[in-house]
């Protein structure tokens, strides 16, 4: 198979996206299906040069709708090159320069991978009701066209599916399936890896600590994560409790700038480390070191951090807007609470009470809990049975 991705960027600092692509593309490609991206990134980006799939970076677009004036002169020219083509999110110009080009006699199947941005959370939260009424103009007039035009919708999960269809009226998609999604197999555990984490974080280094690992935003919850634990610091000695490290991008935005002063008024000192975005054997050792990984989310559509320390033979603690929350809290790998205050503080003060024998269990029914559901090898076999069904003709 011939299979085209359409996404704004391949840029791995803005999310779960790309990293889809990396892991899907990568397997078809080791399957002998070939594998092509085109992105609104610009050429020369250091982490293109890194891809080993084939990229047409045509130079980055402009405003919030990432607008290019040679994407639909390329798609246009292209597509008929294709089995079938996946758009990858929403309410951008992407999608709709694909859904234009592809209306075209004779051309192959598009399909949608939404990640999440059908989720209601966007049009529900009180501090994005202007973007809410921006996306319902925006799918009256452009973006229900765009995916009923698609020959499918595909999920990660059956928790997402579910929730999109909550969203938006009148909401008609020809067809939704959930193909899953899987990560590949994390490297073995290697001394190279802790000493790459070590050098990112070297204040942790000798004491058990809880990780989360994403982007720094609001939608994460880690504000729950820090106030819950200052106050676990108030009720338990600092010195007793794990540490906190905080990794990813986007301490550089007012959100990242200020949470990391409201953590250093509120938390002890040397309790909460910043090591910014970790990757290769720095996001290894961080993953292999911890004693739990913690994702406190108001909105999460699948998680790949939270596979990835299932991977590594991590316990996760998780809020119930992580849209896996059930395939994993029924593995036993997982601690579930509800996303506010209340409940990131009670995840903290359930996983500390644990007895040992307990935590070792979970971190077997981690390994497990990866290997029979998030898998990458099952990921694409789901993904390919979709793109060749004759329904898509």
């Amino acid at each position: 198979m011939r299979l085209l991705h359409v996404i704004g960027s391949m840029n791995p600092q803005n999310g779960g996206p790309a990293e889809v692509i990396r892991c899907l593309g990568n397997k078809l490609s080791e399957n002998g299906d070939t594998v092509e991206i085109v992105c609104l990134d610009d050429p020369d980006s250091e982490f293109l040069s890194k891809e080993t799939m084939k990229i047409h970076a045509l130079g980055r677009g402009k405003g919030q709708w990432n607008y290019h004036p040679q994407l639909l002169p390329w798609l246009n020219k292209n597509l008929s090159r294709f089995d079938a083509i996946i758009q990858h999110g929403l309410w951008q110009y992407p999608g709709y320069a694909l859904s234009k080009a592809a209306s075209r006699p004779k051309m192959s199947p598009y399909f949608i991978f939404p990640h999440g941005m059908l989720d209601p959370w966007f049009q529900r939260a009180p501090e994005r009701r202007l973007k809410a009424v921006r996306n319902w103009l925006y799918w009256k007039f452009i973006e229900q066209r765009v995916v009923q035009n698609a020959s499918a919708l595909l999920f990660t999960c059956q928790e997402e599916m579910r929730l999109a269809a909550e969203t938006f009226r009148p909401y008609r998609p020809k067809r939704q399936v959930n193909v899953g999604f899987g990560v590949p197999h994390p490297p073995s555990y290697n001394s190279e890896m802790g000493k790459a984490f070590k050098a990112a974080c070297p204040g942790v280094i000798g004491n058990p600590y809880f990780l989360f690992l994403g982007r720094i935003h609001p939608k994460k919850g880690i504000d729950l994560l820090l106030e819950a634990y200052s106050m676990l610091c108030r009720s338990h000695s600092p010195a007793s409790l794990p540490k906190i490290v905080i990794a990813g991008p986007g301490m550089e935005t007012s959100y990242g700038q200020n949470i990391k002063k409201s953590a250093s008024k509120a938390c002890p000192s040397d309790s909460v480390f910043w090591p910014g975005m970790l990757l290769g054997n720095q996001k290894w050792g961080a993953f292999y070191n911890c004693e739990a990984s913690v994702l406190t989310s108001h909105q999460e559509n699948f998680g790949i951090a939270v596979v990835e320390a299932l991977a590594c033979g991590r316990p996760v603690l998780i809020s119930n807007q992580v849209n896996i929350w059930r395939e994993v809290k029924a593995s036993g790998a997982a601690l579930v609470q509800e996303d506010s205050v209340e409940g990131a503080l009670q995840l903290l003060k359930n996983w500390i009470s644990l007895p040992a024998d307990t935590k070792l269990k979970m971190a077997v029914g981690a390994k497990t809990c990866f290997q029979s559901d998030f898998s990458v090898e099952s990921a694409t076999r789901k993904l390919l049975a979709t793109l060749n069904s004759p329904s898509n003709c």
